[in-house]
């Protein structure tokens, strides 16, 4: 590209030299022409034939007219070969036909015949005129503009080299460095020593440089903060570890303290149960979220009706009391996902469902229900109770912060929404109102579904 760049440049200064050239080269056939022409007005005789045709030949023109004294005087001549088919004013042309000319002579090959119109020299007439073959001017510009090119190139390599080396220095060699460091820095990036110091003298590298600078040392104080706050979750799931066990000692004594002949210690016995299953609940909770990540599902095929049935079970809802569950799906569906993970999803929903309509004290259904079409498999979880408090909705799978319930974590529905993306699929709020609330989780048979 400089090299390029440059011989433009040299071909915008070669058209108005080479135009130049070849006025000079006219103007000096002129003051030849001149010279022989004094010549032979300055000898009193005739000169011979030999000496006139000599003198033409180191003028390299044909013939010679001079104007002095509003005389035009043909002083020297030989015979013309061919007509003469253009007539150049050197007194009256401009930088532009000067221009068009030169190109003109450059590209015609065949030799031509033309006068040449000009002043003399030395006040030696008003005018002097000659006629001369295109040929030697042609071969004299051909001449000029190899040695014009040839140093254009020369000056071209020059420059590319110096530019090359400046660009380097100046640019590719900082470049490199920023990227050194980049590379250094993503090898241990809570290292404090390898932020890049800025060096460069170049403005903007050197801005670039400030920015990854100051990127990276947010990154490694981002990286240390994390570090600590994982320590710190390590410690609180120790301590919730132990806690629970403490407060499962202590709800031990508690159901003890509950069948008391005092009454006054059986009244406030269930209210000290009742706080006790909470923080051993929360503890459980806690060092459940803890976990780094849930581990990735192992897919199995399973019916789903059995599945439901256990979780029903489970959550002491099989035999007749004030929750009610029914089971409504497909006969015979199955569902491709990890079994183990899905039963949690599930425990988690129906759990929040009966805790909701055991708070209302009135009785209430909880219905499961199944389907398929042929893009995914769609589970519905609904129940009739009093519906989620607006607060709850705005985060409801936002970790300790969608608790519906008075002393609830919001760690259920966390988990179980992530649980749900781990399969690929999504777990959707579709409405809570007085009429009760319904979620809905979508799991594809595409993908990761069809993994078997």
């Amino acid at each position: 590209m400089t090299l390029v760049f440059v011989l433009l440049a040299e071909v915008l200064i070669f058209v108005p030299s080479i135009a130049r050239f070849r006025a000079d080269f006219l103007l000096e056939k002129l003051k030849q022409a001149q010279i022989a022409a004094l010549v032979q007005l300055a000898s009193d005789e005739m000169i011979s034939p030999e000496l006139e045709a000599e003198l033409l030949r180191n003028a390299e023109v044909f013939n010679v007219v001079l104007r002095r004294d509003e005389v035009r005087q043909l002083v020297l001549s030989s015979p013309v070969p061919k007509p003469i088919e253009d007539d150049f004013d050197l007194r009256t042309a401009g930088p532009w036909a000067l221009i068009k000319d030169a190109i003109k002579v450059m590209i015609t090959p065949e030799d031509r015949i033309i006068r040449v119109i000009g002043n003399p020299v030395q006040e030696g007439g008003q005018l002097i005129e000659v006629t001369l073959s295109t040929k030697p001017l042609r071969k004299a510009m051909l001449a000029y503009a190899s040695r014009i090119l040839g140093i254009s190139v020369l000056i071209s390599a020059v420059t590319a080299v110096l530019l090359f080396l400046a660009v380097q220095r100046l640019m590719v060699g900082p470049i490199r460095r920023v990227v050194r460091h980049m590379q250094l820095y993503a090898e241990a990036p809570e290292d404090a020593r390898r932020v890049i110091a800025p060096s460069t003298h170049v403005v903007e590298l050197r801005q670039a440089e400030e920015a990854l600078a100051s990127m990276q040392t947010q990154l490694t104080g981002a990286l240390k903060q994390k570090e600590r706050l994982a320590q710190l979750g390590g410690a609180v799931a120790r301590i919730s570890h132990d806690l629970r066990n403490i407060l499962t000692s202590a709800q031990l004594f508690a159901d003890r303290i509950e069948g008391s002949a005092d009454p006054a210690v059986a009244k406030a016995a269930p209210k000290l149960l009742g706080s006790i299953t909470r923080a051993v609940n929360l503890c459980e909770a806690t060092l459940a979220f803890g976990k780094a990540e849930e581990p990735p599902p192992r897919l199995t095929r399973f019916a789903f009706a059995d599945l439901a049935a256990e979780v029903t079970e489970a959550e002491g809802l099989a035999g007749e009391g004030m929750v009610t569950c029914l089971i409504d799906c497909t006969p015979g569906l199955t569902i491709w996902a990890d079994r183990e993970q899905l039963f949690r999803v599930l425990s988690n929903l129906i759990r929040n469902a009966r805790q909701a309509i055991e708070a209302t004290g009135a009785p209430g259904t909880i219905e499961i229900g199944a389907g398929e079409d042929a893009t995914e498999w769609r589970i519905r979880v609904g129940d009739t109770g009093p519906g989620l408090p607006v607060k709850a909705r705005e985060h409801l799978f936002a970790a300790f912060q969608g608790g519906a319930r008075k002393g609830g974590t919001g760690l259920g529905l966390a988990i179980a929404a992530e649980l749900v993306r781990g399969h690929g699929g999504r777990l959707e709020l579709v409405r809570s109102d007085s009429d009760g609330t319904e979620f809905a989780i979508h799991l594809p048979r595409g993908g990761l579904a069809e993994a078997g």
